[in-house]
Order: structure tokens, then C-alpha cells, then sequence
């Protein structure tokens, strides 16, 4: 059966970076399952995918803006930590949900001192050239209850999920934040 939208499928892959080094992988766990043309993958990945079977293997180059976008600094900034409510010890790499003009973000703590705390809004790998390898293992009708409407807690995610602003589809209530290779 061929990769189609609405199709099941299922893939292995590893994701690295420009220097080689593994970002993330599915081989040798559980291979990743989605619903194509639904915005789980990255758009441009599901493109690559679109027409293949089961046992393909391919490998395929995103460019920055065809994954996470390109880096913004003006997505940088340091907030009073005193605006932080949480008796929790706050840490490099911890993320939080921020309350932004353009609505709800998650953000990652880069940087702690004694009064200021520098968040990010960039997703972690937004800026970096992804370079793909994938294998197509499965690839089926998807069942009804596969196709019915679901927010972030039913699945929306996977590697490159669409949510976080990467094209969710409109079966996907995210808010941002969800799924993605590098746990975002």
C-alpha cells in the first residue's frame, strides 16, 4: 500500500544535525506512527514520505525554515525572576508556559541568575538544518477512531508534530508545545 493522506503509516528514522550528531531516533524502539497529510510530521518531511512503501528507505534534508524556523532573537528575553510563580528551583532547560501578545508559549529557560531568568521562545531546534533518515515500515488504512478529531493528550505530535506553529492540522487542538523531536 502506498503512502497516502489518511493513510496510517509507520516509520523509523533518525534526525541529526548538520554536524552528524543524532538529535533523535526511533530505531530500536517503537517506530513512529501517524495519520499522513493530518500535520503530525513536519510538512516538508511528509512531503518526502507522500507516494512511498512500505521498506523504502530514503534520506532527506529540511532546511531551517522547513522545520522549525529560523532562530529570532527578539524571541530571547530576561524576565524578573520575581515573575516566576513557583517555589520550585528554577534551571537551564527547564520549560515554562508564558503568557505572550500572540497568546500562550512555551519557553526554555536558558540562562539563571540571582534576579533574572532568560527565556527562549525559539523552539530548541528552530534554526538548524534537519537531515532525516527513514524507513517506511507500515503503511494501512487508518481506522475511524484513528481519523476522529483529538487534541495534544490523544497523539498530535511525533517527530516534527505540527503543533507549536508548524502546521497543526485542524483535527488538532494544541495550543503549542506538544510532540516533536527533542521533546518539545
Amino acid at each position: 500500500m502506498t503512502v497516502e493522506n489518511d493513510k496510517y503509516v509507520s516509520i523509523n528514522y533518525t534526525l541529526k544535525n548538520d554536524e552528524g550528531k543524532t538529535i533523535d531516533t526511533s530505531v530500536g524502539k517503537e517506530p513512529l506512527g501517524y495519520i499522513q497529510g493530518r500535520g503530525m510530521l513536519l510538512p516538508k518531511l511528509e512531503e518526502q514520505i507522500a507516494g512511498k512503501n512500505p521498506g523504502d528507505k530514503f534520506e532527506t534534508v529540511l532546511e531551517a525554515k522547513d522545520g522549525y524556523g529560523e532562530y529570532h532573537k527578539e524571541l530571547v528575553t530576561d524576565v524578573d525572576r520575581s515573575n516566576f510563580e513557583t517555589d520550585m528551583p528554577i534551571e537551564q532547560g527547564m520549560m515554562f508556559q508564558a503568557m505572550t501578545a500572540a497568546g500562550p508559549q512555551i519557553v526554555r529557560v536558558t540562562k539563571v541568575t540571582d534576579d533574572k531568568v532568560t527565556v527562549d521562545g525559539n523552539h530548541e531546534l528552530a534554526g538548524v538544518r534537519l537531515h532525516f533518515e527513514v524507513e517506511i515500515v507500515e503503511v494501512r488504512d487508518a481506522t475511524e477512531e484513528e481519523l476522529a478529531p483529538r487534541g495534544c493528550s490523544g497523539g498530535c505530535g511525533g517527530c516534527g508534530g505540527g503543533c507549536g506553529g508548524n502546521g497543526c492540522g485542524d483535527d488538532c487542538n494544541c495550543g503549542g508545545g506538544c510532540g516533536g523531536c527533542g521533546g518539545n
